[in-house]
């Protein structure tokens, strides 16, 4: 299993899907999970992209199998999490990757591609915020007097069985489903997962966005119109599909459109065909 070791970090797990022709040198795409998720939410799109690219699917620093070496009570911060990833690209050995993130997993590509813009090839966001609203927070606050206080009452299995439907998904996704979500994500511990939760109710990452050089695309609900605004309006190459959807987890619901948008706008800007 590869892992990622440095003095005073906590040891980093990632996973490669690698199906592309020997004979090529594929460039890879790193897909960054969001809130409380690790790498194996990633298994309904790696069909459709490691084919074509060496696809990458880290855990970030607390989640998954990059446990070891994390102490919650330290908390998060947006830095640690792009030098994290960096250097997973160092590990690599490459000098630069396409990059596509979910939910925050998009948002830390944000200061990634503004302070490393020779790493970055693509990058790509889905359903990222650039902030988060007030009413997701209030919606995962389930009448409690915040976010943190209904985690710790309930804990993460029943937390998200109780959010799965506000938001995230639509009433025609499986309860099986909803269940194997709600199982995966209590995998996390509650107290690493409010850490986690107390940064997202405070970053806003509209500062960095000007000094993003990578073209980026974004694959967005219809339900985040000024998401997409601000995305408009300062990234300087940007490019939009939006799904006839509201709720947010589209790389979930909807895998095969996302990772077909994924795919096609990194091998245009490699000037490659993904196509057999």
């Amino acid at each position: 299993m590869p892992f990622v070791s440095r003095t005073g970090n906590p040891r980093l797990y990632y996973e490669v899907d690698d199906f592309t022709d020997p004979w090529r040198d594929a460039p890879y795409l790193i897909l960054q999970h969001g809130y409380g998720r690790y790498s194996r939410f990633w298994y309904s799109w790696v069909p459709y992209l490691s084919r074509f690219f060496r696809v990458v699917r880290p855990d970030m620093r607390g989640f998954g199998r990059s446990r070891e070496g994390f102490d919650p009570a330290q908390g998060f911060n947006t830095s640690d999490l792009v030098a994290d990833v960096v250097a997973i690209i160092d590990e690599l050995g490459v000098d630069n990757v396409h990059y596509c993130g979910e939910a925050f997993g998009g948002t830390l590509g944000m200061p990634l591609a503004a302070q490393h813009p020779t790493r970055i090839r693509t990058l790509q966001l889905v359903a990222a915020p650039v902030f988060l609203p007030q009413k997701i927070q209030q919606n995962y606050a389930l009448g409690e007097a915040s976010w943190f206080d209904a985690l710790r009452k309930h804990g993460v299995k029943k937390w998200a069985a109780a959010t799965n439907t506000i938001a995230r998904f639509p009433p025609q996704v499986s309860a099986e489903f909803l269940d194997w979500y709600s199982d995966e994500l209590a995998i996390a511990d509650v107290e690493t997962l409010i850490g986690f939760s107390t940064m997202c109710a405070n970053y806003d990452m509209t500062a960095c966005l000007s000094a993003i050089t990578a073209p980026v695309l974004g694959v967005y609900p219809r339900s985040r119109p000024e998401q997409v605004a601000l995305l408009r309006e300062h990234v300087r190459k940007f490019s939009v599909v939006e799904l006839p959807t509201d709720n947010l987890m589209i790389y979930n619901v909807y895998p095969r459109i996302c990772a077909e948008a994924v795919l096609h706008f990194a091998a245009q800007h490699d000037g490659t065909v993904c196509r057999e």
